[in-house]
């Protein structure tokens, strides 16, 4: 007999199958002392993981409701789908292209990385789709870290500022960062709504971080070129430093971004302070991200 069940329908019967082969213990769930009746998740807890309510999370596994990019993608981190079961989830919920295609990897050329070193003590970064981290400066790496020590899919400014505790703390004030962060991301699905790099990170964020999430549901956008930034370094202190933005003018997915420091000032100092207790990291900065 052929099987006639609709997308959706099948959809559900995936998920559903899915969450039953995962423990609470799988999960990182903690044992609530309830007698189970189903041998793996249940739907409140998937829910919880993906961060959405149970109600809709119902619907979408009972065929009810399709499910956006965002909403997949939290649903393939919570129920830790491999790379078929995610192509075959977005096949189901008809969005093949989201599970598909991803855009071309981007780099910088060797000129770009020498003009960010020629900038000697002022952190200046080259900054990609989504705040993805191309190419930074030994002065970059002095003040907020060596990127050269993640992994290139880690390297994602947004990312870090919301998963990366030591970041948490190098912002004077990290909640406006974390803000303008999230409505910087925002403002980017308005042309990618369908990029799984894009809903794989959110996805993560909303995940992991419930001030990304809270930002990001309130829908704020921003587009801020400019602005004073303000760290306390664990090295050299209290540290209030002008920040400049601009879009290459060939790619208009990339982002410069230098910071600095009236000439004699604290600031100033302090910088050159910082260069002068760093060393150029071995790795390439433009090691393929995502590739």
């Amino acid at each position: 007999m052929s099987d006639t069940r609709s997308p959706r329908s099948e959809l559900g019967a995936f998920l559903k199958a899915r969450r039953a082969e995962i423990t609470p213990a799988q999960a990182g769930l903690g044992d609530d002392g309830t007698r189970r009746r189903v041998p793996g998740l249940r739907r409140d807890e998937v829910a919880r993981l993906a961060t959405m309510s149970t109600d809709y999370y119902t619907r979408v596994e009972q065929g009810r409701v399709g499910a956006s990019a965002t909403v997949l993608a939290s649903l393939v981190k919570a129920l830790r789908l491999d790379e078929a079961q995610r192509a075959y989830l977005y096949e189901l919920a008809g969005r093949p292209e989201a599970s598909r295609r991803r855009r071309p990897v981007q780099r910088v050329r060797p000129s770009v990385q020498r003009m960010l070193d020629a900038l000697g003590h002022c952190p200046a970064m080259v900054l990609g789709r989504y705040s993805d981290i191309l190419a930074w400066n030994a002065a970059a790496a002095a003040l907020y870290q060596d990127f050269a020590l993640l992994k290139p899919a880690e390297r994602n400014y947004i990312r870090l500022i919301f998963l990366d505790p030591a970041m948490r703390d190098l912002f004077t004030d990290w909640e406006d960062a974390g803000r303008v962060s999230a409505a910087t991301l925002r403002m980017e699905t308005a042309a990618a709504s369908d990029d799984p790099r894009l809903a794989e990170l959110v996805g993560e964020l909303s995940v992991r971080s419930p001030e990304f999430r809270e930002w990001w549901n309130g829908r704020i956008v921003s587009d801020t070129a400019y602005g004073a930034k303000r760290y306390r370094h664990p090295l050299v202190g209290p540290l209030t430093l002008d920040c400049d933005t601009w879009t290459s003018p060939s790619d208009p997915d990339v982002t410069f971004v230098v910071l600095t420091a009236e000439p004699g000032s604290p600031a100033d100092h302090a910088l050159r302070i910082l260069g002068s207790w760093h060393t150029t990291p071995e790795a390439t900065p433009t090691d393929d991200l995502h590739g």
